[in-house]
């Protein structure tokens, strides 16, 4: 079926070729995110159409975890597929000219953020499977996230990929994203307390 797919257009070869870059320079803090770095960079050197939504049912995608300006807070999305209150991000488009770009757009699209800026550091890595029948051909993402800061009493918008989006106290999110983004939003912390 994979032979059937029209060709990786050309911005999605330079994408892949930024994210290898970035991959290849950072420093994973522990082996899981190091586990996950090699999985990404193998994934990225088998599959020239790996950031491609069309492309190999592992996807690597970019998103961000957005906090307030004091850092005890986290601004979610109530996921219309998964269900549950995540960070913002997803898929790439052909016209992203970086990964940084692609998870910028991401969030200011999800969050309705138009000025929203990403810090340019990588926060994490993640892979994770994706198991609802609504997410059809794409069985996993290889996430890689950065981190961002808004005004807490500013405006956001709930997109049409959501159900909600509300801040949350960063040491009370729902169970279920802490268990999912508890490790992402401290690491999200660190980076930005060092700002």
């Amino acid at each position: 079926m994979r032979g059937t797919l029209p060709a990786v257009p050309d911005g999605f070869l330079t994408l892949r070729d930024d994210a290898m870059r970035l991959l290849e320079s950072w420093h994973a803090p522990d082996p899981q995110q190091e586990q996950w770095r090699a999985d990404l960079l193998a994934h990225c050197r088998a599959n020239p159409d790996a950031l491609w939504k069309q492309g190999p049912p592992q996807h690597l995608t970019t998103g961000a975890v957005v906090l307030n300006r004091t850092l005890d807070k986290v601004l979610l999305t109530l996921h219309a597929k998964a269900g549950m209150w995540l960070q913002f991000g997803g898929h790439f488009e052909p016209e992203d000219r970086s990964v940084h770009a692609a998870a910028t757009r991401e969030s200011r699209e999800e969050s309705g953020i138009a000025d929203l800026v990403l810090d340019p550091r990588v926060v994490e890595l993640h892979r994770h499977e994706l198991l609802a029948p609504a997410f059809g051909r794409c069985a996993e993402h290889l996430d890689i996230r950065f981190a961002g800061v808004a005004a807490d009493e500013g405006a956001f918008a709930v997109s049409d990929e959501s159900l909600d989006v509300a801040w949350w106290p960063a040491d009370g999110m729902p169970e279920a994203t802490e268990a999912e983004l508890g490790p992402l939003v401290r690491a999200a912390q660190r980076l930005l307390a060092d700002r």
